[in-house]
């Protein structure tokens, strides 16, 4: 049997000892590690044990290129050699904001579309019946499986790419704002009708602040899963394209080109994941306190 979760709470009203300064809304004591030590010191740890094990042999640097070699394909990438940019004709910049724009546009429409969509599945009863299998259908196929389908119907350039990626943004956003809508409390929604509200008032001055937190919440799912389509987006005709370059690396064995795009989307991801969450503490910090 599984022992119950020990805490320091007992009937003086203090908090849990697992419970952080900042969840109790104090300021960390003064001496305290720093938060931004443990993203650093982890950092340094892999890219230690990396150069070590470049340094014993154990494998090829086709396997597993050294730092220093990677930090050379990012000079290439960034740099103009025997007359041409970067990698594969383009610059490293201009194969990441290729593909950014290509997860704008996905996303975007998956709001336009999903928000409204999420916002219906929420309010309507049949029409969550009807439809709500529809969205989780498509949320459980991976991308892969429908986007040869998708190369066929809209060819190989951009559309079929940002369809796979509206696809796979789609249903985390309508998924979360049907879900805001359902953990509305009733409570709320009572005491509006009470003080006189209408139907169309309860949604628009209860119902919807209540959803912006998820709608959020589902934007930065949906981002996250737009962002880990890219690779099979850009298989295709994905040049420029930082998804597409970490393709093409397979035909010259460039293993360090192919290691610069991991790391390269994988920072990427850090500051758009960093970015939504600052956003919705700016615009949704006050979700919890009423």
């Amino acid at each position: 049997m599984t022992p119950p979760l020990q805490t320091t709470q007992a009937t003086d009203g203090r908090a849990p000892s697992w419970v952080s300064a900042r969840q109790r809304g104090q300021e960390a004591p003064k001496g305290s590690i720093p938060s931004w030590f443990y993203p650093v010191a982890a950092t340094g740890t892999v890219v230690g044990l990396w150069w070590a094990l470049t340094a014993v042999g154990i494998w090829s640097e086709l396997i597993l290129p050294s730092p220093s070699q990677v930090w050379h394909a990012f000079v290439q990438s960034v740099t103009e050699h025997d007359g041409r940019p970067g990698l594969s004709g383009y610059y490293l910049w201009e194969h990441l904001w290729a593909s950014l724009w290509r997860i704008v546009r996905g996303v975007a429409w998956a709001l336009v579309v999903g928000a409204p969509l999420g916002l219906a599945l929420g309010l309507w009863r049949p029409f969550e019946r009807f439809a709500g299998p529809i969205v989780s259908f498509l949320r459980s196929l991976p991308p892969l499986g429908y986007f040869s389908l998708l190369i066929i119907w809209f060819g190989i350039d951009d559309t079929s790419k940002v369809w796979l990626l509206f696809l796979a943004a789609f249903a985390p956003i309508s998924l979360s704002v049907a879900a805001g809508v359902a953990s509305t409390r009733i409570e709320r929604i009572n005491a509006s009708l009470v003080l006189g509200a209408n139907n169309a008032q309860v949604v628009r001055y209860v119902v919807l602040p209540s959803v912006v937190p998820d709608l959020i919440t589902g934007l930065r799912v949906a981002v996250g899963f737009a962002w880990t389509t890219i690779v099979a987006a850009e298989t295709s005709n994905g040049i420029p394209g930082i998804g597409g370059l970490a393709w093409a690396t397979k035909k010259e064995l460039r293993s360090d080109v192919a290691i610069l795009c991991v790391i390269v989307i994988g920072i990427t991801a850090v500051l758009l994941d960093y970015g939504i969450r600052q956003f919705e503490k700016k615009y949704a910090g006050w979700y919890g306190r009423w």
